[in-house]
């Protein structure tokens, strides 16, 4: 015995919905085919998009291609953005070659990913060389209670200002609540 034939996609009335149940589903669902085709626009005609939609909530969610900041400083600058472009400076530019104005923006575009990946892999190695000072403390701290406790003669040059940087962390956590108590006091 299956169940009755669903009834599809059905045309409704636009007005605002009273129950607020509904009303959080509808959102959450157009909120997402808006954002989707806002993507998908950008993606198919290389058109720089700002999305930005508040909930009845009062929280906002934001799309942006290339991002949210990249295009309303481009389009719409902020006060004290003295760059000279913006939204008026596009529209009076003059678009008799538009093939110029599409390369500057994808070579801006490519430049703005070039120092992204850049920056993700300097981010990356960062990463793992923390990780790897964080292993040798381990191993120094082999044994002991406390990792403030750490053999500093297995520690290489490396390890050694960050394990310093760790200990002045500490030693002025201390003294803050130290501080805080004897203010209590």
């Amino acid at each position: 015995m299956g169940r009755p034939p669903s009834k599809g996609r059905q045309r409704i009335e636009i007005r605002f919905i009273e129950d607020s149940n509904k009303r959080e589903v509808t959102f959450s669902k157009r909120k997402s085919g808006l954002q989707k085709k806002v993507s998908e626009l950008s993606l198919l005609s290389g058109a720089h998009v700002a999305l930005v939609v508040f909930s009845p909530g009062g929280r906002a969610f934001a799309l942006g291609t290339p991002s949210i900041d990249h295009v309303l400083r481009r389009y719409a600058p902020l006060p004290g953005d003295d760059d000279g472009g913006g939204l008026l400076a596009v529209l009076r530019r003059d678009d008799s070659d538009p093939v110029n104005g599409v390369v500057a923006d994808r070579a801006e575009v490519e430049g703005i990913a070039r120092r992204t990946e850049e920056t993700k892999a300097r981010l990356a190695a960062e990463k793992a060389r923390m990780e790897a000072v964080a292993e040798k403390v381990r191993l120094a701290t082999a044994g002991r209670r406390c990792w403030w406790e750490a053999d500093v003669d297995a520690l290489g040059e490396a390890e050694l200002p960050e394990f310093a940087r760790a200990l002045r962390r500490l030693r002025d956590n201390v003294q803050r609540h130290l501080d805080s108590i004897l203010a209590s006091a």
